[in-house]
Parts: C-alpha cells; sequence; structure tokens
C-alpha cells in the first residue's frame, strides 16, 4: 500500500483500539492541530484526506495554543480513565516547543496524549530550515529534544522504514497504565511526505488490552497480616481508584472492614463526600476530620496513590510513631514509597482480594462512630463556609458552595491552580467519581478552559463547570475560542479577585507581605506596585472571543447567572463575579513545607521563619 509517512500514520491512528474488561473504545479519538511550514504539507494534508473519506476515520479540530490542545487532550483522557486520547499536531520551532509544559503536564499526571511535532529536514539539504536550533557540536539535536526529558516514549522518525516500530511502541505506552505519559513521535517534514510501501497488516484493526494485575500470593498475605493487626487504619484514596474503576470496590471493602477513607486530589470522588467512612480531603488542603485520623493511624493502606508532599502535609500527617504503609499501586514506583509493603496490583483486583483474605475484621463500633462525628463536624464547617455571609464582595468559599449546589451530581468540576484547588479538594461535596476533575499533579495555570474543553468532548452528556482566577484565565484562555467554533458548552465560573491570590496569601504567610501578586498600577511616588486595580476587564475579552457572558454581583445574582447557563446550549458561557481574596477557607490544620529565608531584616520574614522551624520538627522520613 502506497501512502505517505503522514498518510500512514493518519490511518494507522484511525485503526486502533484499547480493551479493559470486554469494552472496546477508539485508542486515539481524534487530532488537535495547528498547522505551519513542519506540518501542512504531511500531516494537514494526510487529515484532510482522511476527512474527505470518512470525517469519523480522524476527526480533526483546530487549537489556539500549541499548550492548550495538550491540555485538552490530558483532560480528555482523565475523563475516559487513561482507556482513551488524542493526538496533537504541530509545526517546528515555537509550534512543538508550545507543547512542553502540556507534555509535562500529562506524563506528571500520568495521563495518555500522543504529540505530533514536525521537526527539521532529514536529509538536512535545505539547512538551517526556518526556525531551526543549529548547534555547533552536532546537527542531530532540535528544539523537539525538550521534550525527551517531559516524554515516556520519544523517538524521531528519520526514515519510512522506522514509522512501524515506532507506532507500535508509542500504542504499548499509552495503553500501559504504569508507563502511561506524553508520547512524542518527532516526524521531520520531508520524511512526512515522502512515500514508501507500506504491509497492509499494519494498518489492519488492532485492539490493545489493558490488563488488570493481581495481587501477588506472597505479599498479599504479609498486607492482610499487617491489616489485620491494625487498630486505627486509614485508606488514602488516589486518582488510582478512579482510574481502575474501584470506587465500588472501595466502597464494599471500606464497609465491611470499617476502615475509613481519605482522598487526594486526584482521588476525590473515590466515596460520596456523605458516606459514613468518608473523611474527604487529606493533607495540606484536606478536611480536620481526614487530618485528625491520619495522625493517629497506625496502618496507612494506600491505594493507587502516589503521595504527593500535598497528600502527606510534607510528610508531618502520618505521625503515629510506628505507622506502617501498604500500598496497592498498579506501579513499582509508587507501590515502594514511604518504605511501605508494596502491593503492586490493580487497585479494583487488589482492593477485591483483601476484601476476601480479612473476612471477619472489623475495626469495631466505636472506630466506625468516631469517623462519622469528625465527618459530621467538618460538614458544618463546610456548610458555613458556604454560607458566611461576607460582604460587600462575597468569599470564594461562597462562589464555591453556589457553584456546588447547582451542579447536578454527574456534571464535572474543573480547575488546576491558584487557591481554588486547595479550597475545592476540602469544601467540594463530590457525588459522583468523575464528578471532580482537579489538576493538582503540575497545578498549571491556564490549564482550567483548555482541560474543561477536553472534559467535555470526552463527556458530552455532562455539565462542565470550569472554576478560573483572573491570573490562569490571563495566562491561557485561547481555547475559548475552539469551544465556539465546535459549538461545545462549558460554564466557565471567572472569579476575579485582581491577583495572584493563592500565592499572596502564601507569600503572606512566608513573611513575604504579598509583594509582587496584585494587580496593581506601579505608584509614580513610591515606585511600587501599590496603585490603584488596573481596569482589566476580562468579561470583555471572553466576549470578544465569541462566547456568551453573564457579569455577576453577588451570590444570588450568580445563582441565577449559572441556572441560566445550565440552559444555554450555544456554545460556551463565561459568568464573572469578583471576590474578596482577603477571606481564606476554613483551616486544614496541616502544613505545606515551604523553606523560610533564615536571615531577614524583615520583621515578617523573621517569625514567619521562627514558625517554620516549629512546624519542621513534626516532619518525618518513614524509613
Amino acid at each position: 500500500m502506497r501512502l505517505t509517512v503522514a498518510q500512514a500514520l493518519v490511518r494507522f491512528l484511525s485503526r486502533q483500539f484499547s480493551e479493559r474488561d470486554g469494552v472496546e473504545q477508539r485508542l486515539v479519538a481524534g487530532c488537535f492541530g495547528i498547522f505551519g511550514h513542519g506540518n501542512v504539507a504531511g500531516v494537514g494534508q494526510a487529515l484532510l484526506e482522511a476527512e474527505l473519506a470518512d470525517p469519523t476515520a480522524l476527526p480533526y479540530w483546530t487549537g489556539r495554543n500549541e499548550q492548550g490542545m495538550v491540555h485538552a487532550a490530558a483532560g480528555f483522557a482523565r475523563q475516559r480513565d487513561r482507556l482513551s486520547t488524542l493526538a496533537c499536531t504541530t509545526s517546528i520551532g515555537p509550534g512543538a516547543t508550545n507543547l512542553v509544559t502540556g507534555a509535562a503536564l500529562a506524563t506528571i499526571n500520568r495521563l495518555p496524549v500522543l504529540l505530533l511535532p514536525g521537526d527539521v529536514f532529514a536529509t538536512r539539504v535545505s539547512g538551517p530550515v526556518l526556525q531551526e536550533l543549529e548547534s555547533p557540536t552536532t546537527y542531530d539535536v532540535s528544539v523537539n529534544d525538550t521534550l525527551r526529558p517531559v516524554s515516556r516514549f520519544f523517538d524521531r522518525i528519520w526514515r519510512p522504514e522506522q514509522l512501524p516500530q515506532a507506532l507500535l511502541g508509542a500504542m504499548r505506552v499509552l495503553t500501559d497504565p504504569v508507563e502511561t505519559g506524553a508520547v512524542t513521535l518527532a516526524l521531520p517534514q520531508d520524511v512526512q511526505a515522502q512515500a514508501h510501501d507500506w504491509p497492509e497488516e499494519l494498518f489492519e484493526r488492532r485492539v490493545w488490552h489493558v490488563a488488570r494485575p493481581v495481587p501477588e500470593p506472597a505479599m498479599l498475605a504479609r498486607a492482610v497480616e499487617l491489616l489485620r493487626g491494625a487498630s486505627a487504619p486509614l485508606i488514602v484514596a488516589g486518582g488510582g481508584v478512579i482510574y481502575s474503576g474501584a470506587t465500588e470496590a472501595l466502597r464494599t471493602f471500606a464497609e465491611a472492614t470499617g476502615i475509613p477513607v481519605a482522598e487526594t486530589q486526584a482521588g476525590k470522588g473515590s466515596l460520596p463526600y456523605d458516606h459514613p467512612l468518608a473523611l474527604g480531603a487529606i493533607g495540606a488542603t484536606g478536611t480536620t476530620a481526614a487530618n485528625a485520623i491520619a495522625r493517629e493511624a497506625d496502618v496507612i493502606l494506600g491505594v493507587g496513590t502516589r503521595y504527593s508532599d500535598f497528600t502527606t502535609a510534607s510528610r508531618s500527617i502520618f505521625a503515629h510513631p510506628d505507622v506502617r504503609f501498604v500500598n496497592l499501586n498498579v506501579a513499582g514506583l509508587d507501590a515502594h514509597k514511604q518504605a511501605g509493603l508494596p502491593l503492586v496490583a490493580d487497585a479494583r483486583e487488589g482492593l477485591t482480594a483483601l476484601a476476601e483474605a480479612l473476612r471477619g475484621y472489623d475495626t469495631g463500633a466505636g472506630y466506625r462512630e468516631r469517623v462519622a462525628r469528625l465527618a459530621a463536624e467538618w460538614d458544618a464547617v463546610v456548610d458555613s463556609a458556604y454560607h458566611r455571609g461576607h460582604g460587600p464582595l462575597p468569599a470564594q468559599s461562597e462562589v464555591l458552595g453556589v457553584v456546588n449546589e447547582v451542579s447536578a451530581p454527574r456534571d464535572v468540576l474543573v480547575c488546576a491552580a491558584g487557591s481554588m484547588p486547595g479550597d475545592l479538594h476540602k469544601l467540594w461535596r463530590t457525588r459522583d467519581p468523575k464528578g471532580y476533575h482537579v489538576e493538582y499533579g503540575f497545578s498549571c495555570m491556564g490549564y482550567e478552559i483548555a482541560g474543561g474543553l477536553g472534559v467535555r468532548m470526552a463527556a458530552p452528556d455532562r455539565d462542565v463547570f470550569v472554576m478560573v482566577g483572573d491570573g490562569s484565565y490571563l495566562m491561557l484562555a485561547s481555547e475559548l475560542v475552539t469551544a465556539v467554533q465546535e459549538r461545545t458548552k462549558i460554564i466557565v465560573v471567572l472569579v476575579q479577585n485582581h491577583g495572584f491570590a493563592s500565592i499572596g496569601a502564601l507569600s503572606e504567610s512566608v513573611g513575604s507581605q504579598r509583594f509582587g501578586t496584585r494587580y496593581r498600577y506601579r505608584d509614580p511616588g513610591s515606585g511600587r506596585l501599590d496603585g490603584a486595580p488596573l481596569p482589566v476587564d476580562l468579561a470583555a475579552n471572553a466576549e470578544s472571543l465569541g462566547a456568551h457572558v453573564i457579569r455577576a454581583h453577588g451570590v444570588e445574582e450568580l445563582r441565577a447567572a449559572l441556572l441560566a447557563a445550565k440552559e444555554y446550549d450555544g456554545g460556551p458561557v463565561v459568568v464573572q463575579v469578583e471576590t474578596d481574596p482577603a477571606v481564606p477557607a476554613p483551616d486544614s490544620d496541616a502544613w505545606w513545607d515551604v523553606p523560610v529565608a533564615e536571615v531577614s531584616q524583615l520583621d515578617t520574614t523573621r517569625a514567619a521563619r521562627a514558625s517554620y522551624d516549629v512546624a519542621k520538627r513534626d516532619q518525618r522520613t518513614h524509613l
């Protein structure tokens, strides 16, 4: 079959499927792209030819920023539990380097995305070409090499004969729950257009099975022994619970044993917020209920968690002097963390095996009652934060409360950076396993709108609420135009607080007085950025991009605006509301390790350092 390299690539991708538990779906469901001289005549031509022959073969969407395209693909992949993703094609040069941040986000969060950047001429006959990086020591390096450290698989296709092996390697990594992340196939622009005679079997329908590894019996027995000896065990549910579809297995296990469940950012939704054994968020942005139990727990059963510093409160929250860890994780890297007993297995299969082996074990009525009491006390705190009646501008927690109350149980909440992820982690009442989507592995400003677009594309039967602050909006709002073009409805709640609220609060806590975090004019007298607020109108900006915009003033107008947005069916809706950035969310009674200057002329910094030294004493090594 004689095709160009790009045509062969597109044809191959259109015939790849994933399968788990007998359910098949498209592995690469479509392709985002921004065309330039490095891909328009190769991959661009191939996508056109495919669309004209069959618009469903590999659907194409136009991106506005290459980073945004990757964020949309990552959001899509996460919503589909990593069983389906999107490809992203770019030109060479800045189009390719714009992929790096998105690739890092995908790899850190272990989300499959396929990146297809154009590259310089393989033949070098025209070099140096437009946008080529020249090196005095070698001719085989291009800007695409910046993608190597943030990709789980990277290959450059110098010759057509290399494509089949590279494609199979790429699909292997995309479908491996342990190895997955960003996959990059760099495509020299002359090779894209080169014709080759391909074996027909390369384009046959191919199904990639996603396995569910079971626990090794000896390690299962050791894990059961540890858990049976526990008097105050705790489950820490991570994203692996959601991706594995293990929420029902977790509920069954928790109810049978009486072991309560705390959730990481990625694991939030593992249990409904009002389940009797649900403690909610854990760690630096956790609930006081989860953190109180964590401090006393003698055995931690981590399920699908990578134990980030926010989860462990920088290794200070698990305070029992003899605490032990049992780590059920499909990835050996994570299973061995905290010097834990590694139970390397799929989350659902591991929980099912543990439930069977622990028959008869129960933490007791007293422990269950304490868990329920602590959770109820925190829920009352949430209710107070949601309805605090602050004025003249509402508190951010009140805005979250209105969105939570207006959204339906199956609607999806999307957020990523700033102060809102921490507030959402501890306050949001999650009712569906796929209803909470906060990107907190990379915590990337600018992910929100593009990621929300990807979520809606993956789940068109759910409303998607994107919560974004003014700082993140200014980083990357361009994919609103793609949502307008595709008439894809996302509800963007734009929280205007005139600055970087999250870092402002952190700056104050470390003695840096919110320096450089407010959107203010430079005062001609002081020479500092402490003048009047900047007259930035982000609602007008969103309107200029084609979004339907509603300006809300206060809580009740916000509620009415969100209800109207749910009824709107003409594309993206942006609801802007202004909040008071000085009102904090309820405290988690936990710590995050951000080192403070050891010496300073500022009283605020010296005081912050004294507090830091005290908190540092609680940090553990868990060896």
